[in-house]
């Protein structure tokens, strides 16, 4: 088992004293040295203290990736601060709830990210606003990188909260979930696990640091000899061109971004971009075996929350299908409705316990009923269901909120989105149950179309008969420009409307 118990914020210190020219990242290419970054989150953590910031105190940053928002990330740590990530693309409501929630002492935010949040409602004290972006302003964080000043205080415990995470929010109002320095350690630990990180490998880096995906990345650098590469954000048509300019050994991914890369045209740098892995959650069978053979990686797939550090499970024996086996820190069971076992091949709730002191979240910030709900008797109750085979591989087979019971029978979205993405004409799809007139549910299928197609519903509704069961088949399909998505490119089904008047809908026959 691996001893975390300094946390990772000390490590930063001990590779700078070690090797100050050390490379910790790239950022559009410029170099990150540890040394850099250790004086320059130092100058930040004597900031947030000298302006009256205590340990515990909560700071926001909705900022997008920048060396700064890595230097503030640390300072925070430093400082024994709690980090609240913000989403960049957070509006209206939704953010506004986010800050009222949390109550941060203290945002930091992008400048032109300003009207937005003044637009949303959020009830902040003017000079508790922070900006990075615009040197000249006011309260401007940039001119606080000059100091040479150091931060002497010792690190957190390991066990000392480090954040609070909001769920993408995908199926109701987003939760906080309470993240240690040591939860954020094993995320690290379980990415070094996964990817087999050696000497010298390149981690291309895309995820925003306001997610659980890029805020685990920060990291590695500190517990093997490697370095990040990192970008301003996902491009598809630039991806791949990204990971060759930038020697990149190992590619991340979540959500629908192996999808995307896949309907990018052919090119020479399909073979010609030099990464070897890609790891990471949500690779449908499917696409795997395609991705491997048009751009020459091995897939290596994972299941986690960011209530479990992250990364619960990883496959690195390439079974296709199959989300892997426990990283040595939980244990994780498949139990039925009635909290037994379930036998090899049957689906069940995955549920999970750390078999390591402080694996687990301690609950949901400031949301006892949540907590209760999901943390009982030790254990985390994902609410994802799962099945493991005769040799102990865990497969995952969707959310019980995902799940639509029609006429008796349970639905999950998987099973129908997995098939409607294989029409040649639909780039992406989400399916949400709506009211029925007779039963519990009906179910309603949005579609994408690939650029410059048309998508008819009668004509995909025909297609889907053949490949579905007929409960399985949507009774409404909407036909969509875009989807609002999560910071991992998952869909925002809370955002999906269940109104059906208008809505293309099945014949009855």
């Amino acid at each position: 088992m691996i001893d975390t118990d300094d946390g990772f914020a000390g490590h930063l210190a001990t590779r700078a004293g070690a090797e100050a020219a050390g490379l910790f990242a790239r950022f559009n290419g410029d170099p990150i040295t540890f040394a850099d970054l250790h004086h320059r989150s130092d100058a930040l953590a004597g900031w947030l203290r000298r302006s009256g910031i205590s340990k515990g105190d909560r700071i926001a940053l909705m900022i997008r990736n920048s060396p700064t928002a890595l230097a503030l990330l640390f300072a925070i740590a430093k400082a024994g601060a709690v980090w609240v990530p913000v989403n960049v693309q957070a509006r209206g409501d939704n953010l506004a709830y986010i800050l009222s929630h949390a109550a941060p002492v203290r945002l930091i935010a992008d400048h032109d990210l300003l009207p937005v949040i003044e637009h949303s409602g959020a009830q902040l004290k003017a000079d508790s606003i922070w900006t990075l972006g615009a040197p000249d302003a006011v309260r401007a964080v940039e001119p606080l990188l000059a100091t040479d000043a150091r931060f002497d205080e010792p690190s957190p415990g390991a066990d000392d909260p480090f954040a609070i995470m909001y769920t993408s929010g995908t199926t109701g109002k987003p939760k906080g979930v309470m993240v240690s320095h040591r939860m954020l350690r094993l995320s690290g630990e379980s990415i070094a696990l996964v990817s087999g990180a050696g000497t010298g490998d390149v981690f291309h880096m895309w995820e925003p640091l306001f997610h659980i995906g890029g805020a685990q990345m920060i990291v590695l650098p500190l517990i093997r000899p490697v370095h990040l590469a990192m970008v301003d954000r996902f491009s598809a048509s630039a991806f791949w061109s990204q990971v060759r300019d930038h020697g990149v050994s190992h590619i991340h991914f979540l959500g629908g971004i192996l999808q995307l890369l896949l309907k990018q045209p052919v090119s020479d740098l399909d073979r010609g971009h030099g990464a070897r892995l890609a790891f990471g959650g949500g690779c449908p069978p499917d696409i795997w075996q395609a991705f491997e053979e048009r751009f020459g990686v091995e897939i290596r797939e994972c299941y986690g929350m960011t209530e479990a550090s992250s990364v619960t499970t990883f496959n690195t024996h390439g079974l296709v299908g199959s989300v892997g086996r426990p990283v040595p820190w939980l244990d994780v069971k498949i139990l039925d409705d009635n909290g037994d076992r379930c036998a090899t091949g049957q689906r069940g709730e995955i549920v999970v316990r750390a078999k390591a002191p402080g694996a687990l979240t301690t609950g949901y910030y400031n949301n006892p009923d949540a907590t209760a709900k999901t943390l009982r008797d030790g254990a985390l109750h994902t609410g994802d269901i799962g099945s493991f085979d005769a040799a102990g591989n865990m497969y995952f087979h969707g959310r019980n909120s995902d799940n639509v019971r029609v006429r008796g029978e349970n639905v999950t979205a998987w099973e129908v989105e997995h098939v409607a993405a294989r029409h040649p004409l639909v780039e992406d799809c989400a399916m949400i149950g709506v009211s029925a007139e007779i039963g519990e549910q009906d179910i309603k299928l949005f579609v994408k179309p690939k650029m410059g197609s048309v998508v008819d519903p009668g004509a995909l509704s025909d297609w889907l008969g053949t490949r579905l069961a007929p409960y399985q088949n949507p009774r409404f399909i909407a036909v969509i420009e875009e989807f609002e998505r999560t910071p991992s490119l998952r869909i925002m089904k809370h955002m999906l409307s269940a109104e059906t008047a208008g809505v293309w809908e099945k014949p009855r026959r």
